[in-house]
């Protein structure tokens, strides 16, 4: 069914950074006292925006410059090198690009039709067959990924690190529980397009501390005595304190996002993405499965291991790519 009569200009319906001008004062003052402080980098907005990101979360936090620079540090921290890492097809490619650049070999696993995650049936598969070091599990569109119980509870049988890629899971819970934590780690993207946003930036979560002091140090050439490996990916004061503002936002922007969707979105789209009870998703993206118009496109137009040119059949995943849309829901800046 197309969004007949809906009105582009209307709010929610075109691209809009979830940043509101009501925190514009209190932002920029935010920042004058970085430039006053003179600490750039490395100083109290980073560990507030961490204190406050771990509050939502309920699981402390490491801030990085970059989506990319948290999952190398979990990456290393498990060593995966010439080891195998299942992952997901059906993802941005800055998840099976991470394994390659941390040394790992990435074998694709194929999703459902219901979720767009990861196929526990075929996960185990692959795992059968592969025996992996580590696992990305990939939580697509803003809501978490259907299977995440059957999947942590085989990586804890089988001693399979599971790393919860969260890029698109800001806002989301299931039963009150926060993705990141049925993982080993979690990690987070404040890319520009993001439901919360810092133009450039990540969030590593983790239960384990050994975990966080290593990304800890990763980040930062392994300071203090480099016995852990690293390079740059802090994060700017600049950031930091944006990413506090985003974050204390948070509950208005997803909480406008989730009545947007049940009052806006849901009657004109019968077969769109159901949540199992319980769920709530941030609603990064709403996914159908009928052409929506206007469409935003759809969440991955083309597999990772077509990209990649895999030898692997995955049905499903290959099915997702062409069958689903996504219509527009964007935070309308207060």
């Amino acid at each position: 069914m197309p969004l007949s009569g809906l009105d582009l200009k209307a709010p929610g319906s075109a691209f809009t950074v979830g940043f509101d001008p009501r925190d514009k004062e209190r932002l920029l003052g935010m920042w004058e006292a970085i430039l006053t402080s003179q600490r750039w980098s490395e100083g109290p907005f980073t560990d507030q925006f961490e204190r406050l990101w771990g509050e939502w979360n309920g699981l402390p936090a490491v801030a990085t410059s970059s989506w990319s620079g948290a999952a190398l540090a979990a990456l290393r921290y498990v060593n995966v090198r010439d080891q195998v890492v299942l992952c997901p097809s059906n993802t941005f490619m800055a998840t099976p690009l991470s394994v390659l650049e941390a040394g790992g070999r990435v074998e694709f696993v194929d999703c459902n039709r219901t979720d767009l995650c990861m196929s526990y049936e075929d996960f185990v598969a692959k795992a059968e067959r592969y025996r992996p070091k580590a696992c990305w599990l990939v939580h697509i569109g803003g809501h978490i990924a259907f299977e995440v119980e059957k999947i942590t509870a085989y990586c804890r049988e089988k001693g399979i690190f599971l790393l919860e890629d969260c890029a698109h899971a800001h806002g989301a819970e299931w039963n009150g529980r926060k993705p990141g934590s049925w993982g080993d780690v979690g990690v987070y993207s404040f890319y520009a397009t993001k439901t919360i946003s810092t133009g450039e930036g990540g969030m590593l979560v983790s239960r384990h501390p050994e975990i966080l002091d290593f990304a800890r140090r990763f980040r930062n050439y392994g300071k203090p005595d480099y016995a852990a490996p690293g390079l740059n990916f802090r994060m700017s004061e600049f950031t930091a304190a944006l990413g506090c503002v985003q974050t204390e936002r948070m509950p208005e922007i997803v909480g406008w996002k989730r009545d947007y969707a049940r009052k806006t979105l849901d009657p004109r789209f019968k077969n769109r993405l159901l949540l199992p009870p319980g769920m709530r998703s941030g609603y990064y993206k709403y996914v159908t499965f009928e052409p929506a118009e206007p469409s935003t496109g759809k969440v991955y137009e083309q597999p990772c291991h077509k990209i990649m040119k895999a030898d692997v059949s995955l049905p499903n995943t290959e099915w997702v790519a062409k069958n689903h849309w996504c219509a527009p829901i964007y935070y309308p800046r207060g």
